[in-house]
């Protein structure tokens, strides 16, 4: 979509530990990296291996009949399926529905056979880890905007994957519900309804195999399966252990500290509701400007050059 600021996410090469905490890890913006050693994943996670190792343990999925998945509205619904038979439906070259695997896991305890194939770049400390997510869906693929509330890596072991991104700072254009956005096509929205989408900064990306996305927390993504792909998302507290929700099987609820100061905003707004209109919108109005002098960040993120 060319009414939006495009601008390519930086590419890096042979990135160890030392250069991604010292150079790439600081900046907090959206970096491909390639040349990192993900193991013999790379040449052995065909559709036959992958359907042999994993068997017939039951995973969950969501399955549409459209290619543009809508979390807001459910366009989808949850099934459980084999492994191997979810694997061979989602790999189909016709397929007239879409499958995508999204369940909290842990890579190593549901499929350790396979996870020995997988070799988690080092770039956090151990007790940091929270979860290794298979990411495996059919070509055509589109995964609702949405963001994480923990860093992580998208590794890409097959196929290709477009990955649009959109600051945090950009999330006044994003129309959000929740952590996801409305606009559902990102490509051709509907600028009627959404005009001020176009103000977003566009960041985008075509993951190859072997290449791995580093999403730095709150940063929007949006994800569209060129082919079909197997990948693994990999996602590590940054903040202190205490920050989360340790009732959080998905790690995608708000930090405590956020969401406490998001329930005491509604209940201002309840307090403005007994208000007559012209008061309501003129003391909204300070309460914007109170939070945008105390809480915005100083300087704007910039895009990559």
């Amino acid at each position: 979509m060319e009414l939006q600021e495009r601008v390519d996410v930086t590419v890096f090469t042979d990135v160890d530990k030392e250069r991604f905490l010292k150079k790439i890890y600081p900046l907090r913006k959206p970096a491909v990296l390639r040349g990192v050693p993900l193991g013999p994943c790379l040449e052995k996670w065909t559709v036959d291996y992958l359907s042999e190792r994993g068997g017939h343990r039951e995973v969950k999925i969501h399955v549409s009949s459209l290619p543009q998945m809508d979390f807001l509205h459910k366009n989808f619904v949850y099934r459980t399926l084999p492994f191997a038979e979810f694997v061979q439906r989602a790999a189909a070259v016709e397929h007239p529905e879409f499958f995508i695997s999204k369940e909290p896991a842990n890579l190593k305890k549901q499929f350790p056979d396979l996870a020995e194939d997988f070799h988690i770049p080092p770039f956090f400390q151990s007790d940091q880890f929270f979860s290794s997510v298979f990411r495996i869906s059919s070509s055509g693929l589109q995964l609702w905007t949405h963001y994480d509330v923990m860093d992580n890596l998208l590794a890409q072991v097959s196929g290709r994957k477009r990955v649009v991104l959109y600051s945090p700072q950009d999330a006044l254009h994003l129309y959000l519900s929740g952590d996801k956005s409305e606009v559902l096509d990102i490509d051709s929205p509907n600028l009627e309804r959404y005009p001020d989408f176009v103000k977003a900064c566009r960041y985008e990306c075509v993951l190859e195999p072997g290449d791995l996305l580093y999403i730095p927390s709150l940063w929007f993504h949006n994800t569209l399966a060129l082919q079909f792909g197997v990948g693994v998302n990999v996602f590590w507290r940054h903040l202190s252990m205490d920050s989360y929700d340790k009732k959080d099987p998905y790690g995608n609820k708000d930090p405590l500290a956020a969401s406490r100061a998001l329930q005491c905003v509604e209940r201002a707004l309840a307090g403005l509701e007994e208000l007559p209109e012209d008061y309501q919108d003129f003391y909204a109005r300070r309460m914007v400007q109170l939070i945008q002098s105390r809480a915005y960040a100083a300087q704007p993120t910039q895009p990559a050059q």
